[in-house]
């Protein structure tokens, strides 16, 4: 049971969504966890209703009680939100940050010296407790502290300690790959229909195809190719629909999504950054 108190600076989707884990998974008392945001009283009370966690406006919050305060708010915000903090903070408190394209030097500079800071970066399917989330401690962390992240970041799906600069590509496979299996599952449904099959049927066959097949990836020994292999015979029939695959340049075209999806990760990340040292 992890014994510090949490506190969400912000209160979007992607908070509610790490929320709805953490209090499902009972591993942090819901009374530990604390939402705000600056004027949504609304917003606030719907999220108090629902999962039974503490809720204040950001004015109103005792930041002498939270062991760990989850940037959830938008990347644009962050100058602000981050010169409100330099002053409030203890170098034993964390900084946890959700936002896309800030790195931890950038949050560390505008901090006190050796404030603690920790990168995450859940993907959409956080919501269903099944996320891959990629965590990127800054230089002055407490493993003891990351530690205590990484147990609340498994309340909403796998965690993978991973170094900044591999931040990009990792955007390139997670966070942009739920869209690649749908639109996989886009084309099969296609197909599917035009041979007759009706949409229902064909979406639960394709997501249970995708489901099985993961879970046998995760628990087999073999690579994916050693499992591609396995369940392809020579002149059958996936021999037949590989070969298809192949020649419409099926592997390429993965290979450059995850490239361009890392690719532009980057370019943003930078641009981002630019534009807040461009505003101060």
């Amino acid at each position: 049971m992890i014994k510090q108190t949490i506190a969400f600076l912000g209160a979007g989707s992607m908070a509610e969504a790490m929320i709805s884990g953490m209090v499902e998974s009972e591993n942090i008392p819901a009374e530990q966890i604390i939402v705000t945001n600056r004027s949504n009283q609304e917003r606030l009370n719907h999220i108090q209703y629902k999962y039974g966690v503490r809720t204040v406006l950001k004015d109103e919050l005792n930041f002498a009680e939270v062991d760990q305060f989850i940037l959830a708010m938008k990347p644009k915000d962050i100058d602000a939100v981050l010169e409100d903090l330099k002053n409030k903070l203890n170098p034993d408190q964390v900084l946890v940050s959700v936002l896309a394209g800030i790195s931890t030097s950038y949050m560390e500079d505008r901090l006190n010296d050796h404030q603690q800071v920790v990168r995450v970066m859940p993907n959409t399917s956080s919501m269903l407790r099944e996320s891959a989330t990629a965590v990127c401690p800054g230089q002055f962390a407490d493993m003891e502290n990351v530690e205590v992240t990484k147990a609340l970041l498994r309340s909403i799906g796998e965690v993978f300690v991973i170094e900044e600069e591999k931040m990009d590509v990792f955007t390139g496979i997670a966070g942009s790959g739920p869209a690649y299996f749908y639109y996989l599952m886009e084309h099969i449904e296609e197909t599917g229909r035009a041979e007759g099959m009706d949409s229902e049927t064909l979406r639960e066959i394709g997501a249970q195809t995708l489901l099985g097949a993961a879970k046998m990836m995760l628990e087999r020994d073999e690579s994916p190719a050693e499992l591609r292999e396995n369940v392809t015979s020579p002149n059958g029939t996936t021999a037949a629909g590989l070969d298809a695959l192949a020649a419409s340049g099926g592997g390429q075209a993965i290979s450059e999504a995850v490239r361009g999806a890392a690719s532009r990760s980057k370019e943003l990340s930078a641009e981002l950054e630019g534009l807040l040292v461009g505003s101060r």
